[in-house]
């Protein structure tokens, strides 16, 4: 299963972000698959899917490869803890109602849900209504007592929307009774943020301690834990906290598989403007540190916490858009996803194969045997030989692979079997596994390297490879030649 380092559409947002209705590129091939005949500024979801059954035969086959797609993610989530953060927008905007269902979804599956809500447009609003103006130091809000009593009320206030929308089923289906049980509470223990270069933030503070103990009975029950950004001090002091403190902090505590961050971009891309769909925390940092990377804002905000949520034991973070109708299904439960996810460590992994990864190596070349592409090998050939193997794996899923036989005393080897998952192909997978083989062959004091191939001679050519007859061959292997397959020798000395 894979793991993923996974490019997930921009919106309005208070700051001058600007909204596009454009659909992440990593986005379009599952557009594209999900609804044929559309444009793909429209996204069905997993809910709509369903309506294919009714339909033509390509759309029945399309529904039912993307519930095989999904089956393995949602084996993976069943039981695990997710914390999903979302600013007081979603509610104002008025697409809560959206994302309640595919909570609700996520809920009938299994996943632990802590959701973590901001309160920034309705403090802005109640603030506006006493004729106050709002103050902010680098970026965090000064919390005198009029702003903290505009928190406490907006917290409140919309904690119970966001309980009785939760409390909705799926109207005009099987699910219109799935309510979401929710709990809330003084989870967050709080601190006062203090004078930062000369400016006192009074009220505005930052998370001290989480009671992540009280937070794990609570999903233990089956109850979704609801958290506002406010945290209290022994003393009994309120103290207003940012969303993105809260989200990590709690993610890190409860040490949860999933940080996921919605907000008004669909993810973070590099200085030509392209999607990146994985990045590890390393990365994420690296990328932070350039003066002249043209992040947006909210990116800025939510990347340093989410690459920070990760070096802390959170399983994976990720940056969606909060203006895609579904955009938490499809990051979840497909291969393609729909914004940036984080990992701690890379995802792509080469390593030498084991007998566990049978299964998945039959997967990955039985079809390229069937098609004449490889040699023919059985589940007790691969148990025999799985000692010259290597795999590429995404995520825990194998993507590819490829077999070393070293002839000894001939200090020459041969590579086989090369194959790549179908979906990767094109990736440069293949320069990945070849590089890697190379440099194992030339440790073990390898000086040639030989491949015999049917219909992949341009390719290894393009790599250094040169066409030679039988008669270089080391000897055994002259006397293995199958004459009938009559494949193409090449060569390459390291």
């Amino acid at each position: 299963m894979p793991e993923k380092i996974e490019a997930k559409a921009r919106a309005d947002r208070p700051g001058g972000v600007q909204r596009s209705d454009k659909i992440c590129p990593r986005l379009q091939p599952l557009a594209t698959k999900m609804r044929p005949d559309s444009t793909p500024a429209t996204m069905t979801t997993m809910r709509s899917a369903a309506s294919a059954l009714a339909g033509p035969d390509k759309l029945r086959s399309t529904f039912v490869a993307l519930i095989r797609e999904s089956a393995p993610f949602i084996y993976m989530h069943r039981d695990r803890t997710f914390v999903i953060a979302f600013g007081g927008e979603v509610v104002a905007d008025g697409k809560f109602v959206e994302l309640t269902h595919d909570l609700n979804l996520l809920v009938s599956l299994g996943c632990r849900l802590v959701l973590v809500h901001g309160v920034r447009p309705q403090v802005e609003l109640r603030l506006a209504q006493k004729n106050a103006q709002p103050r902010y130091w680098k970026g965090r809000r000064i919390t005198d007592q009029v702003a903290l009593e505009c928190c406490m009320e907006a917290s409140g206030t919309l904690r119970v929307e966001i309980e009785a929308l939760l409390s909705r089923g799926l109207p005009g289906s099987p699910m219109a009774g799935a309510d979401i049980r929710v709990a809330s509470g003084n989870f967050i223990t709080a601190r006062p943020a203090g004078v930062i270069d000369g400016a006192d933030l009074q009220y505005t503070g930052e998370v001290r301690k989480v009671d992540a103990e009280a937070i794990r009975r609570h999903l233990n029950l089956e109850e979704t834990v609801l958290i506002s950004p406010l945290g209290y001090s022994p003393t009994g002091e309120i103290f207003n906290l940012t969303l993105e403190d809260v989200a990590t902090a709690v993610a890190t505590a409860l040490g949860a598989d999933k940080l996921v961050f919605l907000m008004d971009t669909s993810g973070v891309t590099d200085q030509r403007g392209a999607p990146l769909s994985e990045l590890t925390s390393q990365q994420a940092e690296t990328l932070l540190s350039e003066a002249d990377s043209p992040l947006p804002e909210d990116v800025r905000l939510y990347l340093p916490c989410a690459a920070r949520a990760c070096r802390a034991g959170v399983g994976r973070a990720h940056l969606i858009s909060r203006h895609i109708d579904g955009a938490i299904l499809l990051e979840l439960f497909s291969n393609a996803g729909l914004g940036t996810m984080l990992t701690r460590d890379p995802l792509e992994v080469i390593r030498p194969a084991t007998v566990d990864d049978i299964g998945g190596l039959l997967h990955l070349i039985e079809p390229l045997e069937t098609e004449g592409i490889l040699v023919k090998r059985n589940r007790e050939v691969l148990e025999r030989e799985i000692g010259n193997f290597y795999v590429l794996t995404h995520d825990d899923r194998i993507i590819g692979c490829a077999a070393l036989y070293p002839f000894d005393g001939d200090a020459a080897a041969e590579l086989a079997c090369v194959a790549i998952d179908p979906g990767y192909r094109g990736t440069a997978k293949g320069d990945q596994l070849l590089a890697y083989l190379q440099k194992h062959a030339r440790d073990m004091g390898i000086r040639t390297l030989f491949v015999l191939t049917t219909r992949a001679q341009h390719w290894f050519e393009d790599r250094g490879f040169t066409e030679t007859t039988i008669e270089r061959l080391p000897a055994r292997k002259q006397l293995l030649y199958n004459y009938e397959r009559n494949s193409k020798i090449l060569m390459k000395p390291l």
